[in-house]
This record gives structure tokens, C-alpha cells and sequence, in this order.
């Protein structure tokens, strides 16, 4: 059996690979070798372009193991027969972290104490007092292991958490998301943590932005298209909200686009889930994932219903 992985430093992350199984690194265009009895495939994490296309080339795959949590540029790409993985918990860490510096440098004000250092300005009378995390009320759209990552971290700056996700779970303490109408006017900050599915699309449109109170903080971590543009940059162009923004839809974000100039937007190129202890966390999941499919054992993470 052949497994193809997009980095040559994956092989020896791998750990212990069974017995009879090649692995091989495909990081060309051309193929390592034969395709044939390629059975686990691991796609690049981040390419440009459709990755997707790349499984006509494999003719014998019946697992895709990503490197991604989120699965939405693969559901219904993928055919029937394969198996396809995603990548949960390997970005909670780096995701959470992200998530909670974006909150604490919007509270603290700091892009705009960036911008004036640009302008060898010392802004105190500008800038100070700024506001203070602190008592915040901070809505988690997305109760899923991220979403438990971020408030495990926010959790000592003394913050009040309101978590939901797609159905109730009343034990955890988690609202459905059909709750959000009468949560949302309650945050201070909104952090969006969904995949991108069919329900997800374009959640976040005029009525969610209008239900948030005046000066609230939007923080997308997810999808660019869980938002609805237009109807985003309408809203923080007239200054009620903020938001800080890992996600865009475009995305790319291309030049002149108004997100770019409004002052109480804070953007990153994608950036949450891209750190130095990425390859790592992920190469063990897919040496995990190998050996219990190589075991016939039921592989982890499997995508169901965009989840």
C-alpha cells in the first residue's frame, strides 16, 4: 500500500509506519510514481487553486486525510467509497491563540497605536484610557474543540462565556444556534468558529450584525463566507462595530477592497492555524490515522454532513 503526503519532513513525523506501507512525499506536479495503489492520500494544507482535482489521479484512494479542520472545499468532491478526515484539534492551539490576541489587541486599541507609530506619533491623549477585557461578555459561535481552546484561554482574563453550537446541549451549557437572536444582543465580543456549510453560509448577514449591540466585536476564525460582505462592511463602515478578521469572502482580499481602509477593522491573511508547531500535530494524527487504517481499526475526525 502507498500513502502520499505533501511534505518530505512528514515522513519521519509520522512515527512507526506499518509494515508493507510506502510513503511517499508528492510535492511536484509530476507523480512520485505509479498512482496506482495510492490508498491514503494526505492533500497539501494550503494551495491555490482546486486541490480537489488532484483525486482524478488516484485510482485506487479510499482515505483523504486533511490537514485542515475545515472540510468545506472538499464535501461533495470527494467519491463515494473515500473516506474523507479532517484535521480536528491540530489548530486549537494556534487558532486559540490567534482568536484571543485579535480580542485583546482590539480591546487594548493597539492598531490604532500601530498606525500612529508608523506615524512617529506618541498618541497617549489619543489612545488612553483604552478598554479592558475584564468583564467582557464574549459569545462563542461554535462550541466545538476550538471553540473549548479559546475559552480555556480567555477563561483568566475573568470573562462571562455564552456558547453555541448547531443543536442544544443543556448539560454543557450549549445554545443552539437558533438561540443566537436573543444571545446576541447581550456580547460584547462574537467569535465565529463554524465550518463552512450550507447552514453556515452567509449566517452572519443584516439581521445577526444588526441584533449585536453598539461597539461589539466581531472575531471570524471560521469562513469568510459564514459572512455576508456587503452587509458586513455596511455595518462597520457606519462605526457601530468592530471586527477583527483571519477570513474574507473574496479571499484573497484584493487591493481597494473598503475592509482595507476602515479603522476599526483588524485583518490577518489567513494566518490562525499557520505556525511553527503545525507539521508536527499534524503528521501525528496522520501516523494515527495510517495505522488504524492500515489495522482495519475505524479511523477519527471522519466528515459527515459538512462536519
Amino acid at each position: 500500500m502507498k500513502v502520499w503526503i505533501p511534505h518530505p519532513t512528514g515522513v519521519e513525523l509520522l512515527g512507526e509506519v506499518p509494515s508493507g506501507v510506502t510513503v511517499e512525499p508528492w510535492t511536484d506536479p509530476a507523480p512520485p510514481s505509479d498512482p496506482a495503489g495510492v490508498r491514503f492520500w494526505v492533500p497539501p494544507f494550503l494551495v491555490a487553486g482546486d486541490v480537489t482535482t488532484m483525486l482524478e489521479r488516484l485510482p485506487d484512494v479510499a482515505v483523504v486525510q486533511l490537514l485542515s479542520a475545515g472540510a468545506d472545499a472538499w464535501i461533495g468532491r470527494v467519491p463515494g467509497g473515500v473516506t474523507l478526515c479532517d484535521a480536528r484539534g491540530v489548530h486549537d492551539a494556534g487558532t486559540a491563540e490567534w482568536v484571543v490576541t485579535a480580542i485583546l489587541a482590539h480591546v487594548r486599541n493597539f492598531p490604532a497605536m500601530v498606525r500612529a507609530q508608523a506615524r512617529g506619533e506618541w498618541a497617549f491623549g489619543d489612545v488612553a484610557p483604552t478598554d479592558e477585557l475584564i468583564g467582557k461578555r464574549v459569545l462563542i459561535v461554535g462550541a466545538g474543540s476550538i471553540g473549548a481552546a479559546v475559552r480555556a484561554r480567555l477563561a483568566p482574563f475573568d470573562v462571562e462565556f455564552t456558547l453555541v453550537a448547531r443543536t442544544a446541549r443543556p448539560a454543557e451549557g450549549v445554545h443552539a444556534v437558533d438561540d443566537l437572536p436573543r444571545l446576541l444582543p447581550a456580547a460584547d465580543v462574537v467569535v465565529l468558529l463554524v465550518p463552512l456549510t450550507e447552514a453556515t453560509r452567509g449566517m452572519v448577514d443584516e439581521r445577526f450584525l444588526a441584533a449585536m449591540r453598539n461597539g461589539a466585536l466581531l472575531v471570524n476564525a471560521a469562513r469568510g463566507p459564514v459572512t455576508r460582505t456587503d452587509a458586513l462592511v455596511a455595518e462597520l463602515a457606519s462605526g457601530r462595530l468592530r471586527a477583527a478578521l483571519d477570513v474574507t469572502d473574496p479571499e484573497p482580499l484584493p487591493a481597494g477592497h473598503p475592509l482595507w481602509e476602515l479603522p476599526n477593522v483588524l485583518l490577518t491573511p489567513h494566518v490562525a492555524g499557520s505556525v511553527r508547531g503545525l507539521l508536527p500535530r499534524a503528521y501525528r494524527l496522520v501516523g494515527e490515522q495510517l495505522r488504524r487504517f492500515a489495522a482495519g481499526e475505524p479511523l477519527v475526525n471522519t466528515v459527515v454532513d459538512g462536519y
